[in-house]
């Protein structure tokens, strides 16, 4: 691709990209085809490769994948839109946080909103808070029944013992239950067995500072284990005036996991975290946070492809933020899983899963939950049958999730994928499925002010918002080194969240289903690797999302709040070993602007250079955001913050 053409795809946020980024431009995608031909490979046996990195881009594409039917399966074969970042893409990346790695697939929208907060979806409806996509850290769901979604400025692990994070765009429900309607992240670090021996890390930036050690071990035959800790500081981000956002924050966290093998039959692994932080306001007082978790698994081998998993995981999570919330919650999860084949044609997968959830939301002076303190239950069961037909060319899946919540009852959510294996090759597949978006807190409890008269009260009668989804797939490996996969989808919504003005004088507004929208679009992503040393990577999405009223529906804001997505988004990874110890990383990604809340488009880079003195000591230099000084990525400009330009030396030591 000639340098005009890339900068067509990659249009740039001002009139002209100028030498600076011209120059980040060629360093990071052209200059390596130049040493790639010309630069002889150094002698001497380097370092050890990290897991990934070493594999053909076949290879690559059998990476074992688990997100799609709940069994493993080779990401080749999998009859969905999933794409996969491996450890060693997140360790190149220079990523800090979780919310950083996931910009390392294309199918999701990232936006960070400010130092500590951000936007992250799958096919539209992002927002602050957004509640239609499922998250998993090691079978422990990210979920807080406040509204249904994720507080990512308290997710974090330590990055370098990522194994993996896949990403489902589109429906997950029949698998995972309600919030997999848009999409599912599914994130898994390594097991201990891994991490054996010292990690030590220090980053120091303009932006951001953090320290991390690990250590990893061994005790008794097929038992490991490793403990680690990690801090990280952020400064404020700015506002559009240049002024400090008042939100510099600060996190702590450490934690272990063990992992016991009892020849091939079973293993258990047990691994817990604890966390606390606290986050600078403009006018109160800090905010805090804090809490921890445990987790056990038991899984039981009885054959190949024919095996019991039984996890359950405890949660707890304090947030206080002076004037305005407070809020103590626990949760406690059971899930079971069976998985085995029937005949020679068909596979099963069926389990079941219940959740118990005690919340305590103390009254604050602008809202409130009511009533404050509350205990809630959630259970389900899922069947799921997988059927070879025309000499295993062909693979029909069909699944049921019946899922009962507190509020509306007991849900159906049933999916049907087909797979038509053309070659060794080439899949192809299509899925109709359905999910439904639970109620969450929100919906029915929440109330403005905090004490009558309310402005806004919860809506008793808040169904599920309901989503019927449709895709069709399309995934080659065109010729060693070179593939792709193109996913087309049409997602119809049902009952989407509206403020509906009261109908007796004076009264409340209430949280109802008076919208109805509607998605649609395609994603592409390609893998290409252009030498044995150097790999790109390219994604593409791009997507309609509309909304409207009902008939009897009067919350016209509400339609203009549901979409605040942009109708393309891009990015280039490219990976180029310059040496055995030397690293060339550049990230470019390209965001169309987001019209409901005039966040203009931008096109942004992040390059990351590390070099290998010995086997053991990594040091790297990382640049992000280096095309603007700051650019704002999400919400109205009366509240919005920038992000900046920044940069930070690491050390890494591993003994």
């Amino acid at each position: 691709m000639n340098v005009p053409a890339f900068f067509r795809i990659f249009p740039a946020s001002r009139a002209h990209l100028g030498a600076y980024r011209i120059a980040v431009l060629l360093a990071g995608c052209i200059a390596p085809s130049i040493f790639a031909q010309s630069a002889p490979r150094p002698a001497g046996p380097g370092p050890t490769p990290a897991p990934y990195k070493s594999l053909s881009l076949a290879q690559l594409m059998d990476v074992e994948v688990t997100s799609v039917s709940r069994r493993t399966e080779m990401l080749t074969e999998a009859a969905s839109a999933i794409q996969v970042a491996t450890g060693d893409d997140i360790r190149r990346s220079g990523a800090m946080r979780l919310p950083e790695a996931l910009r390392l697939v294309s199918n999701l929208q990232v936006a960070q909103i400010d130092s500590r907060q951000w936007a992250v979806a799958s096919r539209g409806f992002n927002n602050t808070t957004t509640n239609k996509l499922l998250v998993q850290l090691d079978g422990r769901t990210l979920y807080t029944p406040l509204f249904a979604g994720v507080f990512w400025d308290v997710q974090d692990t330590l990055l370098v013992d990522l194994d993996r994070i896949e990403v489902i765009s589109g429906p997950g429900a029949t698998q995972w239950g309600s919030n997999a309607v848009n999409g599912v992240i599914n994130i898994t670090t390594q097991s201990a067995r891994d991490t054996q021996g010292g990690f030590l890390k220090a980053v120091a930036g303009n932006e951001m500072r953090s320290a991390s050690a690990r250590y990893g071990a061994s005790f008794g035959s097929g038992a490991f284990f490793r403990v680690y800790g990690k801090h990280t500081a952020a400064e404020d981000s700015i506002t559009p005036a240049g002024l400090d956002g008042e939100d510099a924050w600060r996190m702590t966290q450490g934690g272990f996991r063990g992992d016991w093998e009892r020849e091939t039959a079973d293993r258990f692994t047990l691994q817990g975290d604890v966390y606390r932080g606290r986050v600078r306001q403009p006018i109160n007082a800090d905010i805090e946070m804090k809490g921890g978790n445990l987790l056990g698994r038991w899984t039981r081998t009885f054959a190949p492809q024919d095996s019991l998993v039984v996890q359950s995981y405890y949660d707890y999570t304090q947030r206080l933020i002076p004037g305005s919330f407070a809020e103590d919650l626990e949760i406690y999860d059971l899930d079971l899983q069976r998985n085995f084949p029937v005949g020679t044609n068909h596979r099963l997968v069926f389990g079941g899963n219940y959740r118990f959830m005690r919340d305590d939301a103390e009254l604050g002076p602008t809202f409130s939950f009511l009533p404050g303190r509350v205990t809630r239950e959630w259970y389900s069961a899922f069947v799921q049958d997988e059927v070879k037909l025309l000499r295993d060319r062909l693979r029909l899946t069909a699944g049921l999730k019946v899922e009962h919540n507190p509020y509306t009852g007991t849900e159906y959510q049933p999916s049907v994928r087909a797979a038509w294996k053309l070659d060794e090759r080439r899949l192809a597949w299509a899925a109709i499925s359905r999910a439904m978006r639970s109620p969450s807190r929100i919906d029915r409890e929440f109330y403005a002010p905090s004490t009558p008269p309310f402005a806004i009260a919860g809506g008793p009668n808040f169904k599920s918002e309901e989503l019927l989804a449709y895709e069709i797939g399309y995934r080659a490996e065109v010729r060693p080194g070179f593939s792709f996969s193109l996913s087309t989808f049409l997602h119809d919504y049902d009952d989407l969240r509206s403020l509906e003005p009261s109908k007796v004088a004076g009264g409340p507004s209430l949280i109802a289903n008076g919208i109805t929208g509607l998605s649609y679009g395609a994603e592409l992503s390609v893998d290409y690797r252009a030498t044995e040393r150097w790999r790109l990577r390219f994604g593409y999405t791009g997507q309609r999302v509309s909304s409207k009223t009902k008939p009897g529906s009067l919350d016209a804001a509400s339609v203009r709040s549901q979409v605040l997505d942009p109708k393309h988004y891009a990015s280039l990874h490219s990976q180029f070993d310059l040496s055995a110890r030397t690293a060339l990383d550049v990230s470019v990604r390209q965001v169309g602007r987001i019209a409901n809340q005039a966040v203009p488009a931008y096109v942004e880079a992040d390059v990351r250079l590390s070099w290998r003195p010995a086997d053991a000591v990594e040091l790297a230099i990382t640049g992000k955001n280096l095309f603007d000084r700051s650019h704002p990525e999400f919400r109205d400009a009366a509240i919005r913050r920038e992000i900046e330009r920044s940069f930070n030396g690491s050390v890494t030591w591993r003994f």
